[in-house]
């Protein structure tokens, strides 16, 4: 189910644009796949792709519209023209591959962006891909996890270590060091608002902390599917078994965002907050309304 995701996020890269770019129509343009030909260009040289081969995770930066694709064991590349042509960045840097969705975690509002890989190296970066900031092993590392994007220098992160029985770690250094807060294998989903305030989604809704993972408060009855809450431009949003959710409070309050949609892996941001895409295995649904309605893309 996440590799059939994975390839469907590479297809739709190719038709995202910038924000604030002309408005295209995907039946319009038609679907183009933008992995094999960095996948052919890599095995031709000659370099064999580690289990499970190709294609390991992709993101795309909104505000540019640049690819950012992991190859699984081969590191993290980068199209600047929505994937016509990769060059390899974070070299050394950025490697293994990704577990889940927003395992490569982009801030909504450009420019930085976190890699929470798996058997590989992790990082940030806040400029762009220019440079990069290491985040201290923590052997396998990580399934997924939270970035503090609302903070200009993204010190506070909340992730869930991999195959570990439910192990959570948060960073208050941009995870230069890593502070275990304590297993928790019934927590499903990460959101993070500063060092201390963190929320969870269990089977029982979603959990609240204000002491940085010492105890836990429960806030909501909506049911996070999507393993992260996304913060853009000072509202926090998470795509629960109800439809997509939203709070202003860090967390305190959560409302329902338009009518119920069935989905397991977003929220992705267009050119504001009103046009957002989510996915199923199917494929990918999109509003242009805040999810007020919800229309299938389809995928020829």
């Amino acid at each position: 189910m996440v590799r059939r995701f994975w390839m469907a996020c590479i297809l739709v890269a190719a038709a995202i644009q910038p924000s604030g770019a002309a408005e295209q129509n995907a039946a319009e343009v038609g679907w183009v796949n933008i992995s094999d030909p960095l996948i052919a260009a890599i095995t031709n040289s000659g370099t064999q792709i580690k289990w499970p081969g190709n294609t390991g995770g992709i993101a795309v930066d909104r505000t540019t519209g640049d690819v950012y694709l992991e190859v699984c064991n081969l590191g993290l590349w980068k199209s600047t023209d929505h994937g016509q042509n990769f060059s390899r960045v974070a070299e050394e840097q950025i490697s293994g591959r990704c577990e889940y969705g927003y395992a490569i975690n982009c801030d909504p509002s450009g420019s930085r962006i976190a890699c929470f890989m798996l058997d590989g190296k992790c990082g940030m970066t806040l400029d762009g891909g220019k440079r990069w900031q290491a985040f201290a092993p923590m052997g396998r590392n990580w399934d997924y996890g939270a970035v503090d994007w609302a903070d200009p220098k993204a010190k506070a992160i909340f992730a869930a270590r991999h195959e570990s029985g439910g192990e959570m770690y948060t960073s208050d250094d941009a995870g230069a060091s890593w502070h275990f807060i304590g297993k928790h294998p019934e927590f499903n989903a990460v959101g993070v608002f500063d060092a201390t305030t963190l929320a969870v989604g269990h089977e029982d809704g979603i959990l609240r902390s204000t002491n940085g993972g010492e105890s836990w408060t429960k806030t909501s009855d909506f049911h996070p599917v999507g393993r992260v809450a996304v913060c853009f431009n000072g509202v926090t949003y998470w795509l629960a078994k109800e439809g997509l959710i939203s709070s202003i409070d860090k967390g305190a309050t959560w409302r329902q965002l338009g009518i119920t949609v069935a989905a397991g892996w977003g929220p992705l941001f267009g050119r504001d907050a009103q046009e957002i895409m989510v996915a199923d295995v199917q494929g990918f649904l999109k509003t242009s309304d805040g999810g007020k309605t919800w229309e299938r893309i389809q995928i020829s």
